[in-house]
């Protein structure tokens, strides 16, 4: 394995002293910038050749690299050491409406190796932050916490945030009711609750959803991107749901009870079956919280540390016991973890134990589940098909849920004119295309939502120069947000500077997005820093070098 590091004269010298005296600062190096094709993202990709022109203006050599998703995701999440700076999306989930889960699992470093902290950012001040705002039941007490946190992220800037899209999406209001599409807080219109509730006019009684890109993985053990989320919300059920509200209710659970600061009584709905007809017990639920608290699904194991034991109270019941109060536990926990059935997955998660591989890496896997649809088709490019699944205590109104994969905008416009799709999930064309669309064929209804989530660019914090928050803080400072938000994004944005979105306005720290930008302010800090621009070429420290190790 090869590392890029910094290294002190001295010690430069010492290894390679001629080529150290005649190179005292050493050129930094090219960076290379990750990001979809245009075709999947088309909003990513201008973006990454916007932020590139800027960073050239600062005497950097970028590469911009395109990579299709699937290669993208084994590179950036599955070889960490192994890139410079990439792309990346926090879509919006439910589960997301408490900052929790982007405040903690985003950021503390325990989560570097193997977690959300994929690019390997280490501040054991921000720990503390992270991990107190979890114990803190007083709320207000909770957001000043939050807000430093929030402070110390802006002041380290471990990724450029860019911008919370607003997604526009749409539905044909000649097949669907309009009153049973249900709006979801920093989500939109595309949610669970719309899947279950929307109901039917006339004949077609399936609702057809596009996506852009194809699908990755529909596995309960691995938190895949949006499209893939879309699908596992409805495969698999979980204790609680985020309500259109923003705010946790039970779902499987009939009842969630605190008994005190840390003892949660749950009581299982009755009558719940497994796609397979085997019924849901609690023994099932013990083991969806259980199987990943080992080493072999860590994309969930943020959220089932906190658990110390589960006791089962009676056929129904169960009783958790955390290890400290947990503010967060309701949303970022019970309405996170998927319930899965302990006759399926047992075996495959023993099958893993000795090996390399964990749950999340599973392709070919058994999909039981015991959600309000149940897949019946998956072709990963093509389409996907989900039935109603009549047992469940939510059954949806429609007969299926069929979502077709469709890369370009402008046939995805030709497709839901036709009717060959009536629900669009995602637009990557430019919206005012869509609205304008929309004018002329009125039974088209258009909503927008700014996201809960955001769009950035990820710097490598264990490569140098991203190691140094001064380059990180030059970098991210040379993006036009505004730029981004106009020309990227098309004015469906608002420009970020936080992992906790302004739709959460009650968590969110504005003073944070008071930054300001411009190759000027960057100049200045890579300048205060030591680094210095020779023949156009940006320059590290006098003193400092890379120097290529192998390991």
């Amino acid at each position: 394995m090869k590392r890029r590091t910094l290294m002190g004269a001295a010690a430069v010298a010492a290894v390679t002293p001629k080529a150290f005296a005649q190179n005292a600062a050493e050129k930094v190096r090219k960076i290379n910038l990750y990001t979809w094709p245009q075709a999947a993202l088309p909003q990513a990709y201008q973006a990454s050749q916007l932020i590139a022109q800027q960073w050239r203006q600062l005497g950097l050599d970028i590469d911009v690299k395109p990579l299709q998703r699937q290669a993208q995701t084994a590179l950036i999440w599955y070889s960490r050491d192994k890139w410079d700076a990439t792309m990346w999306r926090m879509v919006g989930r439910p589960e997301r409406s408490d900052p929790d889960e982007f405040v903690y699992s985003l950021f503390d470093s325990s989560y570097a190796d193997k977690g959300y902290d994929f690019i390997g950012y280490k501040n054991p001040e921000y720990d503390k932050l992270a991990e107190k705002q979890r114990t803190q039941l007083d709320r207000e007490e909770r957001r000043k916490t939050i807000f430093e946190a929030q402070k110390m992220i802006d002041r380290d800037q471990p990724y450029a945030f860019l911008v919370h899209p607003k997604y526009p999406m749409a539905y044909n209001k000649a097949v669907f009711k309009a009153d049973t599409v249900v709006n979801q807080t920093g989500i939109g219109i595309r949610n669970i609750w719309t899947f279950v509730a929307i109901e039917p006019l006339g004949a077609q009684k399936d609702l057809i959803i596009n996506s852009s890109e194809s699908i990755n993985a529909t596995n309960p053990l691995y938190i895949g991107g949006a499209v893939d989320s879309w699908i596992t919300d409805l495969i698999w059920d979980r204790l609680m749901r985020i309500g259109p509200d923003g705010q946790p209710q039970p779902w499987a659970a009939e009842s969630v009870t605190w008994k005190d600061d840390t003892t949660i009584d749950i009581k299982l709905r009755a009558g719940m079956k497994w796609h397979d007809g085997k019924p849901v017990t609690v023994d099932d639920i013990i083991f969806s919280f259980t199987a990943p608290a080992g080493d072999k699904a860590p994309m969930y194991k943020p959220f089932v540390t906190e658990i110390a034991a589960m006791e089962k109270t009676g056929e129904l019941g169960l009783a958790m016991k955390l290890k400290n109060p947990n503010a967060t536990f309701f949303t970022a926990s019970l309405s996170k973890i998927n319930l899965i059935p302990k006759h399926v997955w047992e075996p495959v998660l023993k099958d893993l134990e000795g090996k390399p591989e964990n749950a999340e890496q599973i392709k070919e896997i058994n999909r039981t589940g015991s959600g309000p649809f149940k897949i019946v088709r998956w072709a990963p490019n093509e389409e996907i098909v989900l039935e109603r699944f009549g047992e469940h205590f939510r059954s949806p109104k429609v007969a299926r849920w069929i979502m077709r994969i469709v890369p370009n905008a402008e046939a995805t416009l030709g497709m839901l004119k036709r009717g060959e799709l009536n629900f669009l999930g995602f637009f990557g064309g430019d919206p005012e295309v869509l609205v304008k669309f929309a004018k002329e064929n009125p039974d088209i209804v258009v909503t927008t939502e700014t996201d809960v989530g955001f769009e950035f660019v990820a710097f490598n914090n264990r490569r140098a120069p991203f190691d140094d928050p001064a380059f990180r803080r030059a970098l991210s400072f040379a993006i036009d947000r505004r730029l981004m938000v106009s020309a990227a994004w098309q004015d469906f944005a608002v420009p970020a500077n936080s992992h906790v979105s302004p739709v959460l306005s009650y968590w969110h720290d504005p003073s944070v997005d008071a930054m300001k930008t411009g190759l000027a302010v960057s100049k200045k800090i890579l300048q205060d820093a030591g680094y210095r621009v020779v023949s156009g070429k940006l320059y590290y420290p006098a003193g400092k070098q890379e120097k290529l190790t192998t390991e």
